[in-house]
Formats: C-alpha cells, sequence, structure tokens
C-alpha cells in the first residue's frame, strides 16, 4: 500500500471512529433526555391518579390510567403488588410507552403516556447525526487524501531526483518543493547537499587521476626510451615488458578521467556495422570467430566503437578462453567466450576500476569494462553483461540507428 492510501486509511479509520463516538454519546444523552422527561411526567400523573382514587375511591379520567391494566409489564406489575411505586418504559397497545404503577386496596393502579413521539424524535435524531457523520467523513477523507496526495507528490519527485542522482547524473537536484518547511523540505535539501558533495569528492577524485596520470606520462616516455638502449637480453626484456604495461596503464587512467569529465565529444556518423566489425576484429590481431547476420547501419563514431569492441575482445581474450565469438545482429553487437563468466559483483554493480572479478578470471588492471562502458555512452549505446546458460561471458553492445531517437 502506498503512502498516500495509508493515510488515507488512517484517517477514514479515525474520522470513522470519531463519528461513532459521538453518535453513540449523542444517542444516549438523547435518549435519557426523552426517558427522563417521559418518566417524570408518568410518576406526576400516576401521583394525581393515587390522589384522585383515595378521595373518591374513582380512577381520575386521562392519562390512560387503569386498574390491574393486563397490558402492564409484569415486572412492573410485581413492583407494584409488593406496595411499591415505579416507574418502566415498555411495549403498548400503539407502541413504546412509558408506564407508572402504584399498589392500592390489593389493586394495582396505573397510567401510560405514549412514548412514540419520542421514539420518532430520537430517530430522527439519529439520522440527522449519522448524515452529518457521514458528511463530515467524508469531507475529513478527502482532505486526507489530497494532504497525502501533495506529500506523496513531493517525496516521488524526490525519490526520483535520488534515482537520477544514482545514475551518475550529479547535477540532479531536488529543489525547493513547496513554500513549506517541513521535514519533506529537509529531506529535499538533504539529497541536494548530498549530492553536491558527492560531485566535489569525485570532480576532485577525477583531477587528481587525472593529474598524476599526466605526471607519470612525462618519466615514463623516458623510462621507455632509456630501456630501448639497455643491451639486449631477458633481463632487459623484462624492464622493457613492465614500462610498457606501467606506460598503459597510464593511458588507460587518462582516458578513464576524460571520459569521467565528458571531455570529448564524439563523431557521429551513419555507418554499416557489418564492415566496421570486420575491420575491429582484424586490428586487435587475436583469433576472433566473427558471425555476421545483417548489414544494419548504425549512427557511432568508428573511433570510439573501435575502443569499446577491441576491449570487449580483448577482455574476452584475457580472463576467458577460447573460443571468442563477435555476432552481429541488427544493430547489437555480442562477444562471448568460453570462460567462467562474469563474477556476481561485475553483474550487480557493473564495472568498477581497478576490478579484475574472480580469480578464475585472470590478472589485469580491471580498467577495459570501464572503458568500454564510458565509450559505449559517449556515442549513446548501451552495454549490458550477462553469463551465458551454457558458460562464458556474454557482452552486449545495442548500437542506436539512424532512427532511434536520442
Amino acid at each position: 500500500m502506498t503512502l498516500r492510501r495509508q493515510i488515507a486509511a488512517v484517517i477514514a479509520l479515525v474520522s470513522c471512529l470519531v463519528a461513532l463516538a459521538v453518535g453513540a454519546l449523542v444517542h444516549q444523552a438523547s435518549v435519557r433526555q426523552h426517558t427522563d422527561q417521559a418518566r417524570k411526567s408518568a410518576m406526576a400523573a400516576l401521583d394525581s391518579v393515587l390522589t384522585g382514587y383515595d378521595a373518591t375511591g374513582d380512577l381520575v379520567g386521562g392519562w390512560h390510567s387503569a386498574a390491574d391494566d393486563p397490558a402492564l409489564p409484569a415486572e412492573l406489575r410485581r413492583l407494584a403488588e409488593r406496595g411499591r411505586q415505579g416507574s418502566m418504559l415498555g411495549p403498548g397497545p400503539h407502541g413504546p410507552a412509558m408506564w407508572a404503577a402504584a399498589g392500592a386496596d390489593g389493586r394495582v393502579l396505573s397510567v401510560r403516556i405514549d412514548y412514540a413521539e419520542d421514539a420518532r424524535a430520537i430517530a430522527d435524531l439519529d439520522r440527522a447525526v449519522a448524515i452529518g457523520a457521514a458528511l463530515s467523513v467524508l469531507v475529513t477523507v478527502l482532505a486526507g487524501v489530497l494532504a497525502a496526495d501533495r506529500i506523496s507528490s513531493r517525496l516521488r519527485t524526490a525519490a526520483r531526483t535520488a534515482r537520477t542522482i544514482a545514475r551518475g547524473d550529479l547535477d540532479a537536484r531536488i529543489g525547493r518543493l513547496g513554500r513549506t518547511r517541513d521535514e519533506v523540505a529537509e529531506l529535499a535539501a538533504a539529497v541536494d547537499s548530498m549530492s553536491a558533495a558527492l560531485r566535489s569528492k569525485l570532480a576532485g577524485e577525477q583531477r587528481f587521476t587525472a593529474d598524476v596520470a599526466h605526471e607519470l606520462r612525462t618519466p615514463l616516455t623516458g623510462l621507455l626510451t632509456a630501456s630501448e638502449l639497455l643491451p639486449p637480453g631477458r633481463p632487459t626484456e623484462l624492464v622493457r615488458n613492465r614500462v610498457r604495461a606501467l606506460r598503459d596503464l597510464t593511458e588507460d587512467l587518462l582516458e578513464v578521467s576524460r571520459l569521467d569529465a565528458g571531455a570529448e565529444t564524439p563523431d557521429l556518423a551513419d555507418l554499416p556495422l557489418a564492415p566496421l566489425l570486420t575491420r575491429i576484429a582484424a586490428n586487435t590481431g587475436v583469433d576472433v570467430e566473427l558471425r555476421i547476420d545483417s548489414d544494419a547501419t548504425v549512427t557511432t563514431d568508428p573511433r570510439r566503437l573501435d575502443r569499446v569492441v577491441a576491449n570487449l575482445i580483448a577482455n574476452a581474450h584475457r580472463h576467458g578462453r577460447p573460443p571468442v565469438l563477435a555476432t552481429v545482429d541488427g544493430t547489437t553487437v555480442t562477444v562471448r567466450d568460453h570462460g567462467p563468466g562474469y563474477p556476481e559483483d561485475i553483474l550487480r554493480e557493473g564495472p568498477q576500476r581497478f576490478r579484475t572479478g574472480a580469480r578464475e578470471r585472470g590478472g589485469g588492471h580491471g580498467l577495459g569494462l570501464t572503458i568500454a562502458q564510458g565509450h559505449a555512452t559517449a556515442i549513446g549505446a548501451r552495454l549490458t553483461l550477462a553469463n551465458h546458460p551454457e558458460g562464458g561471458a556474454l557482452a552486449h553492445l545495442h548500437l542506436p540507428g539512424p532512427d532511434t531517437p536520442p
């Protein structure tokens, strides 16, 4: 149940309980008032009848007075036979009636005052109270629904913005949610403050990474040049390999920094996908099995597409097992290996820098998938990772076509 429905249900329940309580109190007060008034009238009439009977030996007319009336309630009759006086609301010949009785000379003298008018008045009051209570409950529930809808709408706005921030748009802000300064507004301000803090920290991290990589590039270039001057041999080859690996890592860090900062603009063009994939697979220099099932045209930046597909193929060779398959189906490129597949954390959270996944998927510094994801986003493509049911990692690159809306 949504928050709006919960608030409306609680308000409706409380309103109904209050209406029932008020209605019950009004009903009891009305019944007590009419009953007491009828009882006083009956007892006054009984006193007049007893006074006249003592004086004349006959019953005074009026008030439906009678001696040993068979319609007199049995309980009141027994009370009068014991020589006491009493009154009682009970059934009469024409509806409810207030009875009063007393014993005199071995007889039971009684009077009866019709209570039907009082009963109708009580019923009319009950109906009026019920109608008023229903209207008040309806108005209260409607007011509660409107208030709950306003709160729910503000919370949904905050939730949408928070999800936008979670997807990586740290420029998203909730802003002011209405004119009131309440708990929802404080929540919105807290989310905006958190987003600003995250953006500031992320920008600082990006600047630090870019600065470190940039500062390392110059000495690494010199170190690589110096390693070329070393005499041939196994130690020299090891030094050169490590220097090249360090240089490649530095270049990857610079590329990740540029992608994070959005510093590059893609050069998009409508190109046939099959020749592009054939050229990219040939340039990787590794064994890739191609399966091209369509001649679709895609809107892409060929240089960035080359980087994405080459990284996926290199990742499949480095961390998976052959054969590596690259398939074109419509505007989707799929790269599959036959290794252990992607770890659960990568499938759940996506590519993370410097996270290579499970140990069985081999070494590396974990930037290949991150770079592929960044370039795919830059050209408007969508990269999804999965594991094949029969084993192996699957990377699906969904490319936009000429007719795909941006």
